[in-house]
């Protein structure tokens, strides 16, 4: 069969913060993607106001590079797809994956193989795609390049691999420094045979298949991703496996449903570097852009309209979290950060609260996102949400904020499924590297969220590594208080693992809140009081209302208290008076905290100045009257 010798597709895959997105910018800047004169940020490639400030990719990005061989040979196009690392965004992995023809296996020359490692591993496996390893910052003080090895090759034999999958070759690179060598250099140091990432580019044309196509085949091409643009609308990416696209050209659309129809190509770009650029035609293996079909969705074809024959639908892991996410029902709504209305209002005029406004925007975020579902609830303001894990939901929640919606989010739950009548939950395997001391932490930790340990090894270096299936409930929530416990410098990965019978009931929070029982404004002289019951979560001055929660009881149960409360005044001098207190600084929780600390009659108000978390039912009488039900009953 013919094969297209000038192109290759490959995706880089990783856990996270192994430096997938670094190794891609020089990779680009190597291969003369960009002029002497421009100006370049790192990790161009995550272009996103979140990826940036969180510094993890979030969407699979695609960017073409073009290589020039150094025997003079013509130029090859390598488009690479630039994936995120975190289990959370598994389905923008799979969407990836069906783009390409091999992967580039990123790990890290002194953390190895952890779970997500494992996760896209077993994504590339299962597609039956050659693998190339790349042993990435081999200049790390602690790398440990010969043991990664051998755990990367374990890794293999425990996701099945056949012959020709373990066979694979192995790259030595440090990405921040563009070098890259096939001789393993010494523990601790960057590749000395080597000036830059020649090796690795060789490796890649040498290892990954050229698209093979067939000449008589009538056009198929596979939408894998979906943009916008101000201009052209919605902006489909395909890959064309098999015939030709043509500008202008009139093809066949065959919908998810089944049904065809004609539309025609207003548009076709090619990516080069980080810009698209307008072509009059793709091949068999191009990856490119198409504008003019505005209801066009991920995993459709689009065919021959003589001979529409379909390409199978993306598939993607179901989702294992689910949460509410609803219009905002606080007294709140609508009036800006502090609360005060008047001097607010210029700052909220594109404020979005209603119902069709939220349900228009989880619609839209259905198009791009294969790894979510929109369920409908009992109420006709909220919908259940669910995803892959809590940080997906949590990125949506972030973005949603960010564009001017109110939003009320209930706790996170897990998305269980009968098995033989019987209820299972989805359980994860958690991967925790600890120093040693704070191993009894971790342990006694994970024994109250009903983990189990399946493995732990020591590498000498003052660090143990341990192993736990835990269920995912007991993962809501656990990031925070293992951090706490670990003085911050624990590291814990998790990866879904299947389901397992219910584990029965899980106590993961023992404190009870702080719960304002009045509308007012906090005032210093009640925060000194109250500062002895717990911890606090607001400023003086914010304003609250009754419901809020306003701190941490130190206790088991819920405490209502008055933290409006003013100091009385009176005309007599007092030898007192000018006392002063000290008011300890109030503990600021993030939108992933809030969620985290939110018990099951507890949600999270989430505007675009403020997070809030509050009592489901605002009314102290009636939170009383249902808790007294439920204890008779």
């Amino acid at each position: 069969m013919p094969t297209r010798h000038d192109i290759r597709n490959v995706a880089i895959v990783a856990h996270v913060d192994h430096g997938k997105t670094t190794i891609v910018d020089a990779m680009l800047k190597q291969a003369g993607a960009f002029a002497a004169h421009q100006h370049l940020d790192d990790r161009m490639m995550d272009s996103n106001d979140l990826e940036r400030e969180k510094g993890i990719t979030i969407l699979a990005k695609n960017t073409a590079v073009k290589y020039h061989p150094k025997d003079g040979g013509a130029p090859i196009t390598i488009n690479i797809i630039d994936t995120p690392g975190h289990a959370d965004f598994g389905g923008e992995v799979e969407r990836g994956l069906s783009m390409v023809d091999a992967v580039v296996l990123l790990v890290d020359a002194s953390e190895g193989p952890l779970p997500q490692t494992r996760f896209v591993l077993r994504k590339a496996l299962q597609a039956r795609m050659p693998v190339i390893l790349c042993i990435n910052k081999t200049d790390r003080p602690d790398s440990r390049i010969d043991e990664v090895v051998n755990e990367t090759y374990d890794l293999f034999l425990d996701l099945d691999a056949d012959e020709d999958q373990i066979e694979f070759p192995i790259v030595y690179a440090c990405g921040r420094d563009g070098i890259a060598s096939l001789t393993k250099p010494e523990d601790g140091t960057v590749p000395a045979d080597s000036t830059n990432l020649e090796p690795f580019f060789s490796t890649i044309l040498e290892h990954v298949p050229a698209p093979v196509y067939d000449e008589e085949a009538p056009l198929q091409a596979h939408v894998t991703n979906l943009d916008a643009d101000n201009f052209l609308g919605r902006i489909a990416l395909l890959r064309v496996e098999q015939g030709e696209l043509r500008k202008g050209q009139t093809v066949a659309w065959i919908k998810r449903d089944g049904t065809i129809s004609s539309v025609r190509i207003t548009e076709l770009m090619m990516t080069e570097a980080l810009t698209r650029k307008p072509a009059e035609v793709a091949g068999p293996g191009d990856i490119c852009a198409v504008a003019g079909i505005p209801d066009i969705m991920i995993g459709e074809t689009l065919a021959d309209p003589e001979n529409p024959i379909a390409l199978p639908l993306i598939t993607v892991d179901q989702p294992a979290i689910s949460m509410t996410i609803g219009t905002n029902t606080s007294p709140l709504v609508g009036r800006g950060g502090t609360g005060k209305g008047a001097d607010a209002k210029s700052a909220v005029k594109d404020r979005k609260v209603t119902a069709r406004q939220v349900k228009d925007r989880l619609d839209r975020e259905l198009i791009g996102n294969v790894s979510l579902r929109v369920l409908d609830t009992e109420r006709p303001d909220a919908w259940e949400v669910q995803g892959r894990g809590e940080l997906a939901l949590a990125i949506l929640v972030e973005q949603m904020r960010r564009e001017g919606f109110e939003l009320t989010i209930g706790k996170p739950q897990v998305v269980t499924k009968l098995v033989d009548g019987k209820v299972h939950e989805p359980v994860e395997r958690l991967t925790v590297d600890v120093p040693e001391e704070h191993m009894g932490a971790v342990t006694q930790l994970m024994g109250v969220r009903k983990g189990r340990m399946d493995n732990m090894s020591n590498h000498g270096s003052g660090w143990v590594r341990m192993e736990f299936v835990v269920p995912s409930r007991g993962l809501i929530g656990f990031r925070t208080e293992f951090l706490t416990n670990t003085r911050g410098t624990g590291i814990a990965h998790s990866i879904h693992e299947g389901h397992e019978p219910w584990f029965g009931t899980l106590t993961t929070r023992n404190n009870g809140s702080l719960v304002a029982d009045r509308a007012g404004a906090v005032t210093g002289f009640a925060m000194t009081n109250l500062q002895e019951r717990g911890v606090l979560f607001v400023d003086p001055g914010t304003e609250v209302y009754e419901g809020m929660i306003v701190g941490e009881n130190s206790r088991a149960d819920d405490m209502d208290v008055n933290i409006t409360k003013e100091k009385k005044l009176t005309n007599m001098r007092s030898s007192s008076a000018d006392s002063f207190e000290a008011i300890v600084p109030p503990r600021k929780l993030s939108l992933e905290q809030s969620l985290e600390f939110c018990r099951d009659d507890e949600c999270v108000e989430v505007t675009p100045e403020a997070v809030r978390i509050r009592k489901v039912v605002l009314d102290q009488k009636e939170r009383g009257r249902s808790a007294s039900r439920a204890k008779h009953n």
